[in-house]
């Protein structure tokens, strides 16, 4: 059985009420757990790519891009768990892992299933929380990945958006 299903979540997956680019994130992050989702990308069989600056590289480890200057060119971590369905990550803070993802590309049963299942994957690996919210508001988590339930749940009502 699916962890959400459509048409109780089409609204949190409807980009004119909760922007293309919902944020994705984990709060109470390390250096630790960002290696364990770099090495859980590299190993997942997931399409990915790394750049710095626009320009494409190996992913080093999380402890070079995190120690990286204030300054230094935005670094992007791009990963396609499925062609087509892009997550775009960002690590510029150690305390916390950041992505988005882009909800025209997740339409439907299926897009709530591939979510679903990227957002447990990322959970079980560092077992901690994983929230997404509308774009730009941090304070709303609408659903995400809760380790007690070991699934993605909804952390918001719907029909209340």
């Amino acid at each position: 059985m699916p962890d959400l299903l459509w048409d109780d979540v089409k609204d949190f997956f409807d980009p004119d009420l909760m922007g293309a680019l919902p944020d994705v994130r984990v709060a109470g992050a390390s250096v630790e757990d960002w290696q364990a989702v770099f090495d859980l990308v590299r190993s997942s069989g997931w399409t990915w790519e790394y750049s710095a600056g626009g320009v494409v590289g190996p992913l080093p480890t999380a402890a070079e891009v995190l120690s990286r200057p204030a300054d230094a060119e935005v670094a992007d971590l791009r990963v396609w768990p499925i062609p087509d369905v892009l997550a775009i990550f960002r690590p510029m803070s150690v305390d916390e892992i950041d992505f988005d993802v882009d909800l025209r590309q997740l339409q439907g049963q299926v897009g709530v299933d591939i979510l679903c299942g990227f957002l447990s994957a990322i959970g079980r690996r560092l077992g901690k929380p994983v929230a997404m919210t509308a774009e730009g508001d941090d304070a709303n988590p609408v659903l995400g990945f809760t380790p007690a339930a070991d699934r993605v749940v909804l952390l918001a009502d719907p029909r209340r958006r």
